[in-house]
């Protein structure tokens, strides 16, 4: 009797809107390498800190579980080739720490090396249970750029381009789903072709996006508007 009576408690106090089968999906991508946006020009100089996408993703993982509960199913997406070509720059155990910190915050880590990898890993999760979905990583108006400057200065080598997004399974999102891309440029053409293919907005940037704010415990900042 006494359990019944907590099971009770605990479905009429559960967070409302929460399943168990709801996702929270964060696709990152990599940072280029330093041997390379060195010879740059500075304004067009990125990634002096390699962290920038991995700690906005943590950064929207304790969004997640304040908004949805501590129990939120987290899946974290993450292009591994960027990581381990820029660990093998700097002489560090990058990827080692991406998944500890996956397992500090029980979160399902997949790694991917290119666009159709990361598109077959959405497409894995069951019918309507991605809740929220959000990019991190380099982009411009037409595509994730999964890989940046890694091989060759400037150039993308592994991406999601708009073209591709009817290869998402669009069954996998929630009717509700809340969609983000945190890189530049967005909503100037994405994000509509983003709800064509998939059938929820997608929240992106006009103009470029800013990640200093993140090494302050703060998520990337816009230099123009989000829009959908």
């Amino acid at each position: 009797m006494r359990a019944a009576l907590l099971l009770f408690i605990l479905t009429i106090f559960a967070p409302l809107g929460a399943h168990a089968q709801d996702e929270h999906v964060i696709l990152c991508g990599g940072p280029a390498l330093r041997k390379w946006e060195d010879l740059r020009v500075e304004s067009d100089r990125h990634d002096r800190w390699w962290a920038n996408f991995i700690r906005a993703s943590t950064l929207r993982m304790a969004e997640v579980r304040l908004a949805y509960g501590k129990q939120a199913k987290l899946v974290w997406i993450v292009y591994r080739n960027g990581y381990a070509a820029r660990s093998r720059e700097d002489g560090k155990p990058y990827t080692t720490w991406i998944q500890e910190q996956a397992t500090k915050r029980n979160c399902t880590l997949i790694w991917v090396n290119s666009g159709p990898q990361a598109i077959a890993a959405i497409n894995r999760r069951s019918a309507g249970a991605i809740k929220t979905f959000d990019y991190f990583g380099h982009s411009n108006k037409y595509c994730f750029m999964l890989d940046y400057g890694s091989d060759i200065m400037a150039v993308s080598q592994a991406w999601i381009h708009e073209r591709d997004l009817t290869k998402i399974n669009r069954r996998v999102f929630s009717r509700s789903a809340i969609c983000q891309s945190w890189g530049c440029h967005t909503g100037e053409s994405m994000s509509q072709r983003w709800r064509a293919a998939i059938g929820n907005s997608l929240i992106g940037a006009t103009g470029k996006t800013d990640y200093i704010p993140v090494g302050q415990g703060k998520m990337p900042t816009v230099s123009g508007r989000w829009t959908r």
